[in-house]
């Protein structure tokens, strides 16, 4: 899109107001809101904000950062138009007073590696399958974990209380440009997916965190709250970020199929699941970033535990989807959706591209349920565990030879930071369990 078309398209719709957004290094949108009186200083990079406001983004005496537009991102919010007056919005890249790139904008660092990964030879496409649920408002419009519905997977209305609202999100994506491929009722009570079309890796982030706003913002319509948290409720299964991922050729041929080859899997292909694995345990701070992250990751709920691969076995961490030819890719299923998506789709770029470069060799498929496996067999096919705890995952992640390079020094040192202090406020709080369990007896 140009700066052209922008335009037209404000006069057209009658645009007043304008949603200037970016996120920080955890994945969340920021914005600044614009009156039209401003759009064409907005559209010439000279939007100007704090960046020592930003949780991760600089120190008070730096802090003068600009806000600069990908035009292509630019659409009008179905959800603001009010009175015959609309509202759009814009994401924006980091950079500093002098037109440099700021290091700490995770989506600069995105299109850093992606940059890099041409230089190979290969495009990345992903798609993400983001799980979430729907829980009723108290009366004070504060979220409950009171489920809206009793449906499983797959339901059908009457049970699936949500569809009004799911289908009232999806036509409001599809508004905005997204490719909707399918939705559904997921196993949990409460529990929704709705999956779009793939793009690059940078598009795809793009997508992941306008798919979360939209989702939030259309469920309060109905007097819902969505959530993302990975594990909300005890003893049911929890919300993923499934990732299916893929390289391209610069001339666009899918890297990943070779009809002549086992499973019609490319050398690349399996190269490419041998960097995952290897990395899994290591990117595991940043794919599942939160204390709540690994109450997901345990046995039971379908949720990846063990660091192991297949081409239809849902216990494994990385699966193989069934399509061939353009079709072919690769499925993370560790992610959550609480996850920085510019990070996450950075590192597992990296990782992949590891096993590509240095051609290693993915260990045999698993095609048995691990879950029920013996430790015994388990560590005869040297399948280990993913990490039990933030507290682990940031250990493995401090000593992964790929993070800092793949995330630069800045955002590194500030995510660490930042999660660790968030583990031990975790760790000295005292939770309900606790008090329940321990306070009456002793």
């Amino acid at each position: 899109m140009t700066r052209d078309e922008i335009l037209k398209i404000v006069k057209e719709e009658n645009v007043n107001f304008f949603r200037v957004q970016f996120t920080d290094i955890f994945g969340m949108i920021k914005n600044v809101a614009i009156p039209r009186s401003q759009l064409e200083k907005v559209l010439d990079g000279k939007m100007m904000f704090d960046g020592s406001s930003i949780n991760g983004f600089a120190r008070i005496e730096e802090s003068d950062m600009y806000l600069k537009p990908d035009y292509d991102t630019f659409c009008v919010l179905p959800w603001r138009t009010k009175d015959g007056s609309s509202a759009a919005r814009i994401i924006c890249d980091i950079t500093l007073p002098n037109g440099d790139p700021f290091v700490g904008c995770p989506r600069y660092n995105l299109k850093r590696v992606m940059a890099e990964a041409e230089k190979t030879g290969y495009r990345m496409n992903v798609g993400t399958e983001c799980e979430f649920f729907f829980f009723n408002l108290d009366e004070k419009g504060n979220p409950t974990t009171n489920t809206h519905d009793v449906a499983g997977y797959f339901s059908v209305d009457p049970e699936d209380h949500g569809i009004n609202c799911r289908r009232e999100i999806i036509l409001t994506l599809e508004a905005i440009g997204f490719e909707i491929e399918a939705s559904h009722h997921e196993v949990a009570e409460g529990q929704h997916e709705i999956n779009f079309k793939y793009a690059d890796a940078l598009t795809a982030a793009d997508n992941t965190v306008t798919f979360k706003w939209v989702v939030k913002n259309i469920a309060r319509k109905y007097g819902l709250h969505a959530t993302f948290m990975p594990k909300p409720v005890f003893g049911i299964n929890g919300s993923g970020m499934h990732t299916n991922q893929s390289l391209f050729t610069l001339d666009g041929q899918n890297a990943f199929f070779d009809e002549n080859t086992p499973m019609q899997l490319s050398q690349v292909a399996r190269a490419y699941v041998a960097g995952l694995l290897k990395h899994a345990r290591g990117m595991a701070a940043v794919t599942n970033p939160l204390v709540n992250s690994y109450k997901r990751l345990v046995p039971g709920y379908e949720a990846p535990v063990y660091v192991a691969w297949s081409s239809s076995n849902r216990s494994a961490l990385v699966r193989i989807p069934a399509s061939r030819g353009m079709g072919t890719r690769c499925e993370l299923r560790c992610p959550d959706p609480t996850c920085n998506p510019y990070l996450a789709f950075a590192l597992m770029l990296n990782a992949g591209l590891d096993g590509v470069v240095n051609k290693i060799q993915p260990p045999p498929t698993t095609d048995q349920n691990i879950y029920k496996m013996t430790a015994e067999e388990k560590a005869a096919k040297n399948i280990m565990s993913m990490p039990a705890s933030l507290k682990e995952a940031l250990e493995e992640f401090k000593n992964n030879p790929i993070a800092k390079s793949t995330l630069g020094d800045h955002i590194f040192e500030k995510y660490v930071s930042a999660k660790e202090k968030e583990w031990d406020k975790f760790r000295i709080s005292i939770t309900d369990w606790e008090t329940e369990n321990y306070l009456s007896i002793y």
